[in-house]
Order: C-alpha cells, then sequence, then structure tokens
C-alpha cells in the first residue's frame, strides 16, 4: 500500500522555526520527485519546494527562499521541509507529494500526503 504521511505541522509564533517530515511507504524515493505544497482556503495550491522537480534540480518558491530548506534521506524514505523565520503568511496546510523524476505540475505528482497544519502567529 502505497502512501506519504506528513507531520510537524503546529502553531508558532512569526520568527520562529518548524520541521515537518513526510515518510513514505510502499515504494521508494530513489529517482523520484518530491515535494512540498501549501494551500489556503479559496487558493490554488502552491509549490512551494521540491527535489528531483522540474529539470532535475532543486525548487524553491521566490517566498520562502533563504528560510525554507528541503531535504531527502532516501535511506529512511522521508523528505523534510526545514521552515526558519516563519512568517503568518506562511501559514497554510502542507502536503507532501511524490511523483515521477522531474515532476512539476500538482497533476504530474501520483501520490499525496494527507496535510500537515502550520499557523504562524504575529
Amino acid at each position: 500500500d502505497v502512501q506519504l504521511q506528513a507531520s510537524g505541522g503546529g502553531l508558532v509564533q512569526a520568527g520562529r522555526s518548524l520541521t515537518l517530515s513526510c515518510a513514505a511507504s510502499g515504494f521508494t524515493f530513489d529517482d523520484v520527485a518530491r515535494g512540498w505544497f501549501r494551500q489556503v482556503p479559496g487558493r490554488e495550491r502552491e509549490q512551494v519546494s521540491c527535489i528531483g522537480c522540474g529539470d532535475g534540480s532543486t525548487y524553491y518558491a521566490d517566498s520562502v527562499k533563504g528560510r525554507f530548506t528541503i531535504s531527502s534521506d532516501n535511506a529512511k524514505n522521508t523528505v523534510y521541509l526545514q521552515m526558519n523565520s516563519l512568517k503568518p503568511e506562511d501559514t497554510a496546510l502542507y502536503y507532501c507529494a511524490a511523483g515521477p523524476q522531474y515532476s512539476w505540475f500538482p497533476h504530474e505528482y501520483n501520490h499525496w500526503g494527507q496535510g500537515t497544519l502550520v499557523t504562524v502567529s504575529s
């Protein structure tokens, strides 16, 4: 059974840090794109960061560049999102996703976690 289990969300004050984790089961992270997306009600799902996506490199949205770091431990089949200097506008439901290498658009990712809520208070 293929699953992605996201965890690590919570309520934090602006300026603090959180680390999200996404553990995969039923498949391995070898040669797959691994991404983090976020969504707030009424807005489209936004790609925050990904590894092995697009042209095969690592991507960060401009809004998180310099503050967020994505990493992947393939031995543990887990992808992480270290989020520093959090801002109220980072408040969202965060989803991890995995798909064929070079995936970019949400519809190209074929495995999704359940979402973990991050709330940043001002």
